[in-house]
């Protein structure tokens, strides 16, 4: 996690749950991070149990072209890695977990940009899991807001348990994510690599959070 704003909800975050696995979603207060809400959402769960937008700030509905709010989550992403972003979000949601996803977003115009986004738990209840999430360009070229993304590519992804790392160092090096290599089958989505780590079709994932 390197950018400023992921940093500072983070902090946030812990300051609010205080030990807890995570706060609960009436314990936010716009005000405390008016500064970040342009780049912040909010996700649940609809009928359909997918992760769709709740609320989601200004600058982010500039940067995608369109109001998010209903929208779902992993549409953002190109279709090879949405079943990865929904079990994310759904780590987010159950295991309370935390996710830090770098990804690069590619623009209408096929423009290229890179981003970072973390996903942090909210306590709604067992019939209304909440998200709390941040997304923060890297660079903020003339076009950002001018011309819309259209999907992104995830690049690596981080899922830590924040009560083992409450510094949540940014220093601390993500999984990469190669791409498909030819003649490789992506059939196999739970393959074991190394103890806390699982292979999810093409990207290697980090388990962490607690269950309950």
């Amino acid at each position: 996690m390197k950018q400023p704003g992921s940093i500072q909800l983070f902090q946030y975050w812990n300051r609010l749950r205080n030990g807890r696995v995570a706060p609960k979603r009436t314990e936010i207060e716009p005000a405390d991070i008016k500064a970040l809400l342009p780049d912040t959402f909010i996700l649940e769960k609809d009928t359909r149990r997918e992760a769709v937008f709740r609320l989601a700030g200004t600058r982010l509905c500039s940067v995608y072209g369109r109001e998010l709010k209903g929208f779902s989550f992993p549409s953002l992403w190109r279709e090879q890695d949405q079943r990865l972003v929904a079990r994310l979000a759904e780590g987010v949601f159950r295991a309370k977990s935390v996710a830090a996803i770098a990804f690069e977003g590619c623009s209408r115009s096929r423009r290229l940009l890179a981003f970072e986004m973390l996903l942090l738990p909210l306590d709604g209840g067992v019939e209304n899991p909440r998200s709390l999430g941040i997304m923060s360009a890297l660079a903020k070229p003339f076009w950002m807001g001018a011309d819309p993304l259209g999907d992104g590519r995830i690049q690596s992804v981080r899922v830590v348990d924040p009560d083992r790392e409450p510094l949540f160092l940014k220093n601390r090096a993500a999984t990469t994510v190669p791409g498909i290599l030819p003649g490789r089958s992506p059939t196999s989505e739970t393959t074991l690599l190394t103890p806390g780590a699982r292979r999810i079709r093409h990207l290697v994932v980090l388990d962490g959070g607690r269950q309950g």
